[in-house]
């Protein structure tokens, strides 16, 4: 089994009109939401391995607030630049490229991909926008990194901050 947990990074500061893109920091209010969801993805006992995560300012720094926040080591975070504002299909590439010892792998990136993501591996999930610092957790039955793209998938979780409601459901491939 194979675990992917994608991650879309916290709510970026829109203040600074003038940054690049890729250098734009969190705001304080997607500061705020990551140890929430840190504890959400917590609760579902999900251990990642790696994190994978984009090189942009925000996502970096998503991934660090969640690692300090699970009290995890810093050396398990690595960027990948390919990961900034990658296709799905992008991010399925990095993800096939991961060592099969790796059983649970959770990437942090960015908005349309992730969400293209998640809608291509479970086609009974029908996600119109993954939002910032949303989770969604699929269960792949493989072995291989490379087959989880073929491989039968479920949702085991889909979460957000200040979601309503149950934030757990399980649907099949």
């Amino acid at each position: 089994m194979k675990t992917l947990i994608l991650l879309r990074h916290a709510e970026a500061n829109s203040n600074d009109k003038y940054a690049p893109d890729h250098e734009k920091c969190l705001s304080k209010r997607g500061e705020q939401s990551v140890p929430e969801m840190a504890l959400k993805l917590l609760g579902q006992n999900i251990a990642p391995s790696l994190f994978l995560s984009s090189t942009a300012t925000r996502t970096v720094s998503t991934a660090k607030h969640i690692i300090k926040a699970l009290d995890l080591s810093a050396d398990i975070l690595k960027t990948d630049a390919r990961l900034y504002l990658a296709t799905h299909s992008d991010i399925l590439k990095v993800v096939e490229e991961q060592e099969n010892t790796i059983s649970e792998l959770l990437v942090i990136g960015h908005n349309p991909g992730l969400t293209n993501l998640a809608n291509h591996l479970l086609s009974n999930f029908h996600l119109d926008n993954l939002p910032a610092t949303g989770i969604v957790i699929i269960q792949s039955i493989t072995q291989s990194w490379i087959e989880v793209y073929q491989s039968k998938s479920s949702l085991l979780y889909y979460d957000y901050p200040q979601k309503k409601g149950h934030t757990s459901r399980k649907t099949d491939n």
